[in-house]
């Protein structure tokens, strides 16, 4: 094995990886050379790029106002679903703190004031709901990363599942693309180690296929899975509502969406991309398409996206035959120096490479844009302070009755 392994490492003139084999105990040799037979090569091809973006338009979305005049029709159709068990919810938990100062998985972080709330709790909690609305169960698939997998199940066994039935929670965890250097080189993260990261939120249907609950997905005949973000915790999944409404609707996906705060909100936005649904990050928009308005004075692209998305599985199967495009990301990535140690960067100085859930949106064949009250259900923490931040997000919460 070790030779081959070292062939086609030459060929790829990646055999720097090998550099610490002799040092290696017989154990670590084996975890190296594992590693690398299992590595996805294709990261290093050159062609890989941000993709060419096609002409975009204005989605159909619909408005709070909509929604309520339909509301019960819609929870009717959404709660029959769940008590069938044919929705799934996934909540995707790969990430860590660090942007909050928390050097341990987000979902642990306690958002709490004078009493202990993590993200998790809050999360489950707002399951509960539904639960206890649908008297029913919700299978509930909770994707970790390589870092973060066993602290994850710990934390959830230790506070009881946070009162959700333990037997309908699954855990899986997310695939990993190597990183590479600005010189196109893989990178080493200890001397029996390639340096990995996470493979993006894109990933997390692949990761599933690839684990042991899939099975599960299978053997209960889900239909649909209610993807979602941990970051967020005013998050309502598996909300009657809008499986009802996107149901109803006869669309293949549904997508939650709040009306943007500004034109220069920093959120991705819903719309047409060649006529087909799509989401165009904040970055890519032009000046026009920022300020562009219609006739009643609303932003034209308005919509903004908050992770929560509604997909049918029978559409993600078929999707699966589609490889879905990688994006590159400058990151700063610690690595082994050539000295054997540790190197801490201060700037970015290495690619990792990122499948995303928008490119699977795109895929779809329709999407329901479902536009929920922000105030309500949009409390991102992705900062220690200012916007979307653990203060702002407290505030969301008391806004919402929810005591800290």
């Amino acid at each position: 094995m070790r030779n081959l392994i070292a062939e086609r490492l030459e060929l790829l003139d990646q055999t720097h990886l090998l550099k610490y084999i002799k040092e290696l105990s017989s154990q670590e040799r084996n975890q190296l050379l594992r590693q690398i037979d299992n590595l996805d090569f294709s990261v290093l091809d050159d062609n890989i790029a941000e993709n060419k973006r096609g002409s975009f338009e204005p989605p159909f979305a619909m408005s709070i106002e909509e929604i309520d005049k339909n509301r019960e029709q819609y929870k009717k159709t959404g709660i029959q679903a769940i008590r069938d068990g044919k929705v799934g919810a996934v909540l995707l938990a790969g990430g860590q703190g660090s942007r909050l100062g928390f050097n341990k998985p987000k979902g642990m972080f306690n958002i709490g004031v004078n009493k202990e709330l993590f993200i998790f709790q809050c999360l489950i909690n707002n399951l509960l709901d539904v639960v206890r609305e649908a008297e029913a169960w919700i299978p509930l698939f909770v994707m970790t990363s390589v870092q973060n997998d066993a602290e994850t199940k710990q934390f959830f066994e230790e506070h009881d599942y946070f009162g959700y039935s333990s037997d309908n929670v699954m855990f899986f965890v997310q695939e990993e693309l190597p990183t590479v250097d600005v010189n196109g080189k893989l990178m080493l993260a200890d001397k029996n180690v390639v340096s990995t990261a996470p493979n993006g939120n894109g990933g997390w249907y692949l990761s599933m296929v690839k684990s042991g609950v899939f099975k599960i997905l299978k053997d209960n005949k889900l239909e649909w899975l209610n993807v979602f973000a941990v970051d967020n915790v005013l998050q309502r999944m598996v909300d009657p509502c809008f499986i009802g409404a996107v149901i109803d609707s006869g669309k293949t996906s549904g997508s939650k969406v709040v009306a943007k705060a500004s034109p220069d909100e920093r959120v991705g936005v819903m719309c047409l991309e060649d006529g087909k649904p799509s989401i165009v990050e904040y970055y890519e928009m032009t000046d026009e398409m920022r300020c562009s308005r219609e006739p009643d004075g609303r932003l034209s692209y308005n919509y903004g996206v908050i992770l929560n998305y509604l997909f049918r599985i029978k559409d993600l199967d078929r999707a699966l035959k589609i490889k879905l495009p990688v994006h590159k990301a400058f990151k700063k990535i610690n690595y082994l120096g050539d000295d054997g140690t540790v190197v801490k960067p201060d700037e970015p100085n290495a690619y990792k490479f990122e499948t995303l859930v928008l490119d699977m949106v795109k895929l779809q064949d329709s999407c329901l844009a479902y536009e929920v009250d922000r105030k309500k259900e949009f409390a991102p923490v992705k900062n220690k302070t200012g916007v979307d931040s653990v203060e702002s997000a407290r505030e969301l919460l008391k806004y919402n009755n929810v005591e800290l």
